[in-house]
């Protein structure tokens, strides 16, 4: 067996920095995605952990100009419809926001959970069968990761009707959307998340949400 590897300082501080500008990108430019860089984050995203190494998480590429529009009507009637939900003031915050990307990135990626793999034979889910779907999220976030270390940005959208959008990608019943994702070169890479660059909610403190027993 080849031993473990170690890291340095100087990987470690890399590391943090790589954490601290992974952001929710909105605003993308028009460069495309390489497709041997695609490959290298959907191969990242597939080592992420998993409950019983059940390897719960299926990736769709939408690649269909129709289905991309279909998608982005859908999300921007579903924000039209949350942002009624807001008082006055905070109403006209939200509709200043930039909510996706889904006309101008490059490439979109659904992910489902399969919550019936096979792989995997249960292990891990008689109790809590939802570490499926945080399986899945941590492939999400490796991914999000390995796309900053290469310059490319990830937004998370989350303003759908999940039972719609799973309806319009047509994929098999058993599986339960976990994301749409739009990927891409940012306009403008930033440190601090755009959220807080615009008065909705800054970062909080760590000890606020830290607790001992």
């Amino acid at each position: 067996m080849s031993s473990a590897p170690a890291f340095d300082a100087a990987f470690l501080g890399q590391f943090d920095t790589l954490l601290r500008w992974r952001r929710d990108v909105r605003h993308f430019a028009a460069r495309p995605i390489a497709p041997a860089d695609m490959t290298a984050l959907l191969e990242a995203a597939a080592l992420a952990p998993s409950v019983g190494n059940a390897q719960p998480w299926r990736f769709v590429r939408l690649r269909t100009p129709a289905l991309r529009e279909a998608l982005a009507t859908h999300v921007d009637a579903e924000n039209a419809r949350a942002a009624a939900g807001y008082a006055e003031g905070r109403r006209d915050a939200y509709r200043a926001l930039k909510l996706h990307g889904l006309r101008e990135a490059p490439e979109l990626l659904a992910v489902f959970c399969d919550e019936r793999p096979a792989a995997g034979h249960g292990l891990g889910i008689a109790t809590m069968p939802e570490m499926l779907r945080y399986s899945c999220v941590t492939a999400i976030h490796t991914l999000w990761l390995a796309a900053r270390a290469r310059g490319i940005g990830l937004g998370w959208v989350s303003i759908l009707d999940a039972g719609a959008v799973t309806a319009l990608l047509d994929v098999p019943r058993d599986w339960t959307l976990i994301a749409l994702l739009c990927l891409g070169y940012p306009e403008t890479p930033a440190e601090t998340p755009e959220l807080e660059r615009r008065g909705w909610q800054a970062r909080e403190p760590l000890a606020d949400r830290l607790f001992e027993r």
